[in-house]
């Protein structure tokens, strides 16, 4: 009846820096679509950053006052989302997980990439043309050395088998 739940800032989104919270379309307007999606979609490339003093930095928010301020970031691209998952795969996640315990992971589309990256092997390239639905179920299986040997997700859509 009752599930162990653990919250922790490392699944966030992606920060999108001085992006954070803009609307898309306007955004676009006045960068250029072509800039806006480098921004959204290049692994390694972030976003313009957001001042430490705008009221949208992390600092403000009661739930990262036990933080350091360099683990907030102002912007990350999705290299540096995979840079702050992966310590939480490793430190919480995995260690559960070779207990034989089922783990569910909710979390926002650029930190499930990040694990899906390391879980399925995927290259830079071949990370930032993946795409994961909202709201959909993704199952991985694991072989012991906690790499996926089959994904798929709940609705029936297989996205692939690695070897």
């Amino acid at each position: 009846m009752w599930l162990p739940l653990t919250c922790d800032w490392r699944l966030n989104e992606r920060h999108y820096g001085a992006l954070q919270g803009l609307n898309k379309a306007a955004t676009a307007a006045k960068y250029g679509e072509e800039q806006v999606k480098l921004w959204r979609r290049g692994y390694e490339i972030r976003p313009p950053a957001l001042d430490s003093t705008d009221p949208r930095f992390s600092r403000r928010d009661p739930k990262y006052k036990a933080l350091e301020e360099q683990q907030l970031p102002l912007t990350e691209s999705l290299e540096d989302t995979v840079a702050r998952v992966l310590p939480f795969w490793e430190e919480v996640i995995a260690p559960n997980i070779r207990e034989l315990k089922r783990v569910l992971i909710v979390a926002h589309g650029n930190s499930l990439r990040a694990l899906v990256k390391h879980l399925e092997r995927l290259s830079d390239d071949e990370v930032v043309d993946l795409e994961i639905p909202t709201g959909v179920p993704l199952v991985h299986e694991l072989d012991s050395k906690l790499r996926s040997c089959r994904s798929y997700y709940l609705d029936g859509i297989a996205i692939g088998n690695a070897g």
